[in-house]
């Protein structure tokens, strides 16, 4: 399990994460969403303390990251698509990172070939596709076979086969009893492998609830109807109490069930060619909730051309400079375009 205590995180006069607690829970897959900006990957990396908070804590399984002294057994993650040594081989990368956890070496050959990577096991990985670096980034958060994973745009850069993959893996991992922790920009994906949500706007909670009830308390639920006989319909459905509006030639139900619906249409004879629950998509209910909570909006320009970004905000977080921390266990490679491209170079 993670909890999250009054987590709060300040660069100069910005707050990043402002009194976030909540908690992950195992045996199911929470996703974490938030517009750009919310403080997602602040969050993340001060989970694994590298970040420093201003205030609150972080605990894993009960105590800090810092405390564990083989983190790749208890929790494994995949935050940065950029941080594996690209001179090494995938092999030899994943062989670093667990014989520094005390990990057998026997475990590196086996998370290749779950991630299937094998065949370019002896590749360096400087010459991976990004779907390819996406791969090996998981099969380093497999690699101690942890209790809790965390990941960050997992799906990135991997074709069809390869997010079909991903999203049946994490279920798998989830049904094992493992605690699963999963942010991600592609709503549609998340709909399809979350349990639960996490939404964060402008560093504070906005939501910590299930799926189906985050989408209901957002979104508004009705019937559509569609009829041969529609001025028949609507005076049969006013006559029972119900109010139907029309639109684009079918008329719209709230609060009223397709079964009561249909056994009316059915107790008037009136014929029905369409008869349909409707209830927004994730995406939407999304996009209500976060509506005052985004902190960057595109802007047309006066002659109807691009739009042109604004100055970043003062005290922002950039890439990490010199001497400053960018990676820990269980990272992504650097790669190319997509899922396909081939590893190139010599074996390291």
């Amino acid at each position: 399990m993670i909890e999250l205590e009054g987590l709060t995180k300040r660069f100069g006069t910005k707050v990043a994460v402002d009194h976030l607690s909540f908690r992950v829970r195992p045996g199911m897959i929470t996703g974490f969403l938030g517009p750009n900006g919310a403080g997602k990957s602040t969050t993340m990396r001060m989970m694994l303390d590298l970040d420093n908070p201003t205030a609150g804590s972080v605990l894993i399984d009960g105590r800090h990251y810092r405390d564990l002294a083989e983190p790749l057994k208890y929790i494994g993650a995949l935050l940065d698509a950029k941080a594996m040594h690209g001179g090494r081989s995938a092999y030899n990368n994943l062989l670093c990172l667990a014989q520094a956890n005390r990990i057998p070496e026997s475990r590196v050959a086996e998370v290749l070939d779950v991630v299937g990577l094998t065949p370019v096991a002896r590749k360096k990985s400087k010459g991976f596709s990004l779907g390819m670096g996406q791969r090996l980034g998981i099969a380093s958060a497999l690699l101690g076979d942890p209790e809790i994973l965390m990941f960050d745009e997992p799906v990135n850069g991997l074709d069809p086969e390869g997010i079909h993959w991903i999203r049946n893996l994490m279920k798998a991992l989830a049904a094992e009893g493992r605690t699963i922790f999963v942010s991600s920009h592609l709503m549609s994906e998340m709909a399809l492998t979350a349990d639960h949500l996490i939404v964060i706007g402008q560093g504070k909670l906005l939501a910590d609830t299930s799926m189906a009830d985050f989408i209901r308390q957002n979104s508004r639920s009705f019937v559509r109807l569609r009829s041969p006989e529609q001025e028949r319909l609507r005076d049969v459905l006013h006559g029972a109490g119900y109010t139907a509006v029309e639109s684009a030639g079918t008329l719209e139900v709230d609060g009223a069930t397709t079964e009561a619906l249909g056994e009316l249409a059915a107790a008037h004879g009136v014929a029905l060619h369409e008869l349909s629950q409707q209830q927004a998509s994730l995406e939407e209910a999304f996009m209500q909730m976060t509506a005052s909570a985004v902190e960057y909006h595109a802007h047309g320009t006066p002659s109807g051309g691009p739009a042109v970004p604004g100055p970043e905000p003062e005290g922002y977080p950039r890439e990490p400079g010199p001497g400053q921390r960018a990676w820990g266990a269980g990272w992504s490679a650097p790669g190319g375009s997509d899922d396909r491209g081939a590893g190139r170079g010599k074996g390291a």
